[in-house]
């Protein structure tokens, strides 16, 4: 979910295990993480039609020393495509066929309440082959909790992922768009790779659909050599425009590739 672009779409969320239920070799201490800078961190940024968007190089500079990415900045024309699910708003199925009909990879975060909830589509994405990320079970600003609160939201939601569906978490994303050095720092430790976005727009206002051209109007002309794009999956001009702009950008030369793909080539601004 977006802080940048207003977003502060909260919805009920369950608490779905306690941290004991996690395994102890799986938790990442608290020591040490208390004297890392825990200012808030809004992504934000500047779009640019065809390239890389303008950000302030302190923000990337906090984000890639500790582990997260944006931006593959291997100079090739390479596209990361990434949903945020926060709940079902009835077009996952659609997306998904999407997808398997132009055999594109793709990620999707989820909250807890919707690992728990859409056990059918959680499955789906798993079987055909798409990355579920960790959006945090109860969607809570990061910045803003304890340590052993961060840790327990992600531990809480890998858990219940790894019980359900045995599969193991391996990305994240911050709620809201929001992160610090600590909170980046305790999920590396954990063994999560934060995810941000090269590209996003205005599109998780289910009451502010405009059509399929728009969304395509709004992608298309953004697109740029490594990017990690960010759509919502509740809206229904994302899904109605999805075939044609992975065809457009296909067409346009650009390659779609798997998180598990990322080339970790830091930008000059993070050496």
């Amino acid at each position: 979910m977006l802080k940048l672009f207003g977003i502060l779409a909260l919805i009920p969320m369950l608490l779905l295990t306690s941290c004991s239920d996690i395994p102890s070799a799986q938790k990442a201490s608290s020591g040490g993480y208390e004297s890392l800078d825990n200012t808030g961190i809004g992504w934000g940024f500047v779009r640019r039609k065809g390239e890389a968007p303008d950000i302030p190089a302190g923000q990337i500079n906090t984000l890639e020393k500790n582990g997260g990415i944006y931006l593959d900045h291997s100079g090739e024309k390479k596209l990361y495509l990434t949903f945020d699910e926060g709940y079902e708003n009835g077009y996952t199925a659609q997306i998904l066929d999407v997808l398997s009909r132009t055999d594109t990879p793709a990620a999707f975060f989820v909250t807890g309440p919707y690992l728990e909830k859409q056990p059918e589509l959680i499955q789906r994405m798993i079987d055909e082959g798409h990355i579920i990320g960790n959006h945090t079970v109860n969607h809570p600003n990061l910045p803003k909790q304890t340590t052993t609160t961060v840790q327990n939201e992600l531990e809480t939601l890998n858990g219940k992922c790894e019980e359900m569906y045995h599969y193991t978490m391996r990305y994240m994303r911050p709620p809201e768009g929001e992160y610090s050095e600590r909170v980046l720092r305790i999920a590396q430790d954990m063994g999560f790779t934060t995810v941000m976005w090269s590209f996003a727009y205005k599109d998780w206002d289910i009451n502010s659909q405009q059509g399929a051209e728009h969304a395509y109007e709004s992608v298309v002309p953004y697109l740029h050599d490594g990017a990690i794009l960010l759509l919502h999956a509740v809206s229904s001009d994302n899904a109605n425009a999805l075939e044609r702009i992975i065809t457009t950008a296909k067409e346009e030369g650009y390659t779609f590739h798997s998180l598990d793909e990322f080339t970790f080539e830091k930008n000059a601004l993070s050496n």
